[in-house]
């Protein structure tokens, strides 16, 4: 894909790998389109399905010539219904039903009693909730509540009454409002697909129904086991968290979660089922806040455009709503069933994208307005590279200048910029294939691939070839340069340089003659992209 056919959008866009998109040059049109992540839902499929979505994405990245992140959704412990005889029950309100503790029972209806029977995949459930708590169903379109807990070890059950009736089928999700249940947090599915993201190289783990900062911790113990550190970069011994706030009481152990996790998600289906959706959105602004304290990305997540699963366009509110999490702060939005099963998934990824690109500016022009500020939990901790990020942010707003250019190894330096919300796009330089696809969920990092530079002279050279090749920038505009020296060490990022673009004291190539004479833009242009 040529470069100046794709527009820079600073706001990062996550699709679900689905049968609606599963072949490669699907996903490049959506590449095109504005995709940066890729999403593989480890609730749904064989490992067999889930090697065959990661192919798509690698042969997509590779046609378009753009990094794309892979990003393992781990199911965590979501209760789910069992299987029922003939697919599912209808249940009526004031209906009686039973939750047996016996995983092996088939759901069914007794049409004699009325009395309908529910198994789970949690047997111990019946174990740890009490009378008068409640049991929603299918993100809580069918709703009980617990009478009574009646029988013994296997013969257990609750006995609850349908409030709200409706559809139960096979393996719909079940969540527990009222209850504090010992669910593991990392599950024994859970984690041989931790097994199979690192044996396969992906560059995300999300860990839902995170409920502490334990849990994170619990997973990266996992991860240790893999050879992975979190703590440290790079390579394979770097496969950062996104923890999925999606349970109340994750709420409380905000702070702690957001500086463990490597990056936050807003899930806001089951968020919105285990508490009062009208909360959802004052807590996702929460979350956004917070997550920027701690310098992590945040996603938002769920039903951002959920009627393009059927509709070729959206609803006014599902546009309102991209536009106000980007508004409010959020590094990247996500869709779901809109590109996984929906109808029109590349169109959903083209309405997203234009919503961001317009939202933007809107954005940039407020934060313009504004006095650059780090994130407050980085300036309490006075590091080097997080105050030059900061420092480069000023000189942006000062010169106006269109770019940054970072040279990194691992990635570090760019999330920094990213940090910062620079409102200009911040061109990431590397020769690392892995640091190039986990940058590409920061805000406004756009990874490119590079030759590791013997020397600073020699990426100043490259740099200029690279803006006058894809005309992001004019002979003598100005542009924000960020690298450590020397060259090729991690961590060390030491060094900000103005560059101007086809910088005339610079080149080697001009002769005594030449330098006499004014040279135009044009032929500055054309020797540099000769070379």
């Amino acid at each position: 894909m040529h470069w100046r056919e794709n527009p820079f959008l600073l706001t990062k866009i996550l699709a679900t790998v689905g049968p609606a998109c599963n072949t490669p040059e699907k996903f490049a049109e959506m590449i095109k389109s504005g995709v940066r992540v890729a999403r593989i839902n480890f609730s749904h499929g064989s490992f067999e399905d889930f090697e065959q979505s990661l192919n798509v994405v690698r042969e997509a990245s590779k046609q378009t010539g753009i990094p794309i992140g892979v990003l393992g959704d781990l199911c965590g412990p979501k209760i789910r219904t069992k299987e029922f005889e003939h697919g599912g029950i209808v249940l009526n309100s004031d209906d009686s039903v039973r939750i047996v503790a016996d995983e092996s029972v088939i759901g069914n209806r007794c049409e004699e009693s009325g009395v309908s029977t529910i198994s789970t995949n949690y047997g111990l459930m019946v174990d740890e909730i009490k009378p008068n708590e409640r049991i929603f169903i299918n993100d809580g379109a069918v709703r009980l509540r617990v009478n009574s807990i009646c029988g013994e070890g296997k013969e257990k059950y609750l006995d609850c009454q349908c409030i709200v009736g409706g559809l139960v089928s096979n393996k719909k999700g079940i969540n527990l409002p009222d209850s504090d249940i010992s669910t593991p947090s990392v599950t024994d599915w859970d984690k041989e697909c931790v097994t199979w993201a690192v044996k396969h190289d992906l560059d995300y783990l999300a860990l839902s129904f995170v409920r502490t900062a334990v849990d994170i911790s619990t997973l990266n113990a996992l991860l240790r086991q893999h050879g992975c550190d979190n703590n440290g970069r790079g390579g394979r011994k770097h496969l950062p968290i996104i923890a999925k706030i999606e349970k109340p009481q994750a709420i409380d152990d905000l702070d702690r979660i957001c500086e463990k996790a490597n990056a936050v998600m807003v899930a806001r289906g089951d968020l919105g089922v285990e508490m009062d959706m009208a909360e959802v959105p004052v807590i996702q602004k929460k979350i956004i806040a917070r997550a920027h304290d701690w310098g992590k990305p945040v996603i938002v997540a769920t039903q951002m455009l959920q009627s393009m699963i059927n509709e070729a366009t959206p609803t006014r509110a599902e546009v309102s709503d991209v536009a106000g999490a980007i508004m409010e702060g959020a590094d990247a939005v996500m869709l779901s069933g809109e590109t996984a099963v929906g109808r029109y998934p590349l169109e959903a990824t083209a309405v997203m994208a234009r919503t961001a690109r317009i939202t933007e500016k809107e954005a940039s022009r407020e934060r313009s307005h504004q006095h650059s500020k780090p994130p407050k939990k980085l300036q309490e901790n006075k590091r080097r590279t997080p105050a030059l990020a900061h420092g480069v942010s000023v000189i942006v707003r000062d010169l106006q200048a269109k770019y940054v250019v970072v040279w990194t190894e691992l990635g570090g330096t760019a999330q920094y910029m990213s940090q910062n919300r620079l409102c200009v796009p911040i061109i990431a330089l590397s020769a690392d294939q892995r640091t190039l696809r986990q940058m590409a969920l920061f805000f406004g990092v756009f990874p490119m691939y590079m030759d590791r530079p013997n020397d600073s002279q020699e990426l100043t050279a490259a740099l200029d070839k690279l803006m006058l090749l894809y005309a992001w920038s004019d002979v003598g505009e100005p542009v924000v340069v960020c690298q450590g020296e020397p060259l090729g060490t991690p961590g060390i990022t030491n060094t900000i340089r103005i560059h101007y673009v086809g910088d005339v004291q610079r080149m080697d190539w001009h002769d005594e003659e030449e330098e006499s004479k004014q040279i135009s833009s044009d032929t500055i242009a054309q020797k540099i992209l000769d070379q």
